[in-house]
């Protein structure tokens, strides 16, 4: 096993396709019952793209099999949409309801605030030491771990073979400029499709554009890891992006509205050429038996040196003083069984490491593959300050404005309130 793919894959925000908000039966949340046995309430985010394979199945099953196992502890599971989960649980925070344990893309905040529990506090000895120590050391604020790593992802271009066969461009773009060309001739042979699709709406606009920043050699921080979201490199960006792909409709009419649920469909119905995805687009697209590819990200002036990698995280709540019962539903749920069934259902990435070995084994996830060779130079968001769930938020609000507006005007804006964020924490 090549040890250093974990090493170098640390932070972030999967995020997920599905605009479905899920709930499960059983009680209404977290507590000591009647009989004295002991609900722990778990919320999670949903990885599906639709109901049929949403990750309120996945959740059932292992509260089933944790309880069966168990029958001292029942599990009340609650999946929710990536659009919706932050502010849901922002809400249960502030009435009271808060939830044992709890599966998002974030946990910064949570620990600002005193909430969580220490990882050490809520993981076996075991569990602990299976984590790859690089996801374990992102999960810390100031040299102690509190979130627990749940699941891994990289980005990669992913292009349509036929449609840019069928609009005369041999090879997938390499530079900011080859992809406008590429774009150009889809739009032109190929009317019907979006050439390159930009998902800038709420969804994960933090994510796709980190991935053109750094294209130019810029990011939502600076060196020193302070904010720079108004960058001149960041800046020029978006100035790019609106004079090259935006306004002679090479995109999306609105990118700030599409989310990247929208993007995904597109590209596995058919409808879109090229765009930015992560390996769960892999089953999507061949189940529209789309024949696809997946090549680097273009930079302005050549393949993006780095991709994007990220992580969602585990995290459990002081609040209810269940830290035993959190211990013993945390091991069973980070067992290489439970583990490798997430990974391959949804196409996403290890963070144990006999669930690593059990996927690398054999050659027999070959399209996982070119994830695995770009996540040695991956770069992550930053998610040990424990301002960025409110800075991601802001940027997940309004960067794709940028697009359409005054790019300067609107990175100012959200500079002020990340240097807002950061004096009021």
């Amino acid at each position: 096993m090549d040890k250093r793919i974990p090493a170098l894959l640390t932070v972030c925000a999967l995020g997920a396709l599905t605009l479905t908000s899920c709930g499960s039966s059983g009680s209404s949340g977290g507590g000591t019952d009647a009989d004295g046995k002991v609900t722990l309430k778990l919320v999670a985010a949903d990885y599906g793209d639709k109901e049929s394979n949403s990750s309120k199945a996945y959740w059932n099953g292992v509260a089933t099999a944790f309880t069966a196992a168990n029958p001292d502890i029942r599990v009340d599971v609650q999946v929710v949409n990536w659009n919706d989960i932050d502010q849901q649980v922002k809400t249960m925070i502030q009435s009271g309801n808060v939830p044992d344990v709890l599966q998002t893309g974030g946990y910064a905040d949570k620990v600002a605030d005193d909430l969580l529990y220490k990882a050490e506090d809520v993981l076996s000895p075991a569990t602990r030491g299976n984590l790859i120590d690089s996801f374990a050391r992102a999960g810390q604020v100031k040299g102690v771990q509190y979130g627990i790593p749940f699941v891994s992802s990289a980005r990669l271009l992913f292009y349509n073979k036929a449609l840019l066969q069928q609009a005369g461009v041999a090879q997938p773009p390499t530079t900011w400029e080859e992809l406008r060309q590429a774009a150009e001739q889809v739009k032109a042979k190929v009317p019907g499709v979006t050439p390159y699709a930009l998902p800038l709406g709420p969804e994960e606009a933090q994510g796709e554009s980190m991935i053109w920043e750094l294209g130019n050699g810029g990011g939502p921080t600076a060196k020193d890891g302070s904010y720079a979201l108004d960058s001149q490199a960041d800046i020029d960006t978006f100035r790019w992006l609106r004079t090259n792909l935006v306004d002679p409709g090479l995109t999306y009419a609105n990118p700030a509205t599409t989310d990247r649920k929208t993007a995904f469909a597109d590209f596995a119905a058919g409808k879109a050429a090229m765009l930015d995805g992560h390996p769960s687009l892999i089953r999507m697209a061949k189940e529209g038996k789309v024949d696809y590819g997946v090549a680097p990200i273009p930079g302005k002036a050549g393949p993006l040196g780095s991709t994007l990698g990220v992580a969602d995280w585990m995290m459990a709540f002081k609040k209810n003083g269940h830290r035993d019962q959190i211990r013993k539903f945390l091991d069973f749920a980070y067992a290489k069984d439970n583990m490798l069934k997430f990974d391959e259902t949804y196409n996403l990435l290890p963070v144990t490491q006999d669930t690593l070995s059990a996927l690398t084994a054999g050659g027999n996830h070959k399209d996982l593959e070119p994830f695995f060779a770009v996540l040695p130079n991956a770069v992550f968001y930053p998610l040990g300050d424990t301002t960025w769930d409110v800075v991601s938020a802001e940027l997940k609000k309004g960067i794709g404005s940028a697009v359409s507006g005054d790019p300067a005007k609107v990175l100012a804006d959200l500079q002020k309130k990340a240097q807002d964020a950061v004096a009021n924490k």
